[in-house]
């Protein structure tokens, strides 16, 4: 995800799609370890967009605060 897109989502869609993501790299994790995915960058790519996620998440709950 780009981080435009992110930034337009509101607080709560932006827990659970950080929820959705963590259960999807458990999943892919899951599936490296048992040989049936050998291209570990789509585990590095997912990482990078929940980092992303959870940046413009403290910032909007920052944001909410003040």
């Amino acid at each position: 995800m780009k981080v435009a897109e992110i930034r337009k989502l509101t607080t709560t869609e932006l827990t659970t799609e950080s929820t959705r993501l963590r259960e999807e790299i458990a999943e892919l994790k899951r599936r490296l370890y048992l040989g049936e995915i050998q291209n570990n960058r789509v585990i590095r790519s997912k990482r990078k967009d929940l980092a992303r996620l959870l940046t413009v998440l403290s910032e909007a709950l920052i944001k909410e605060a003040n």
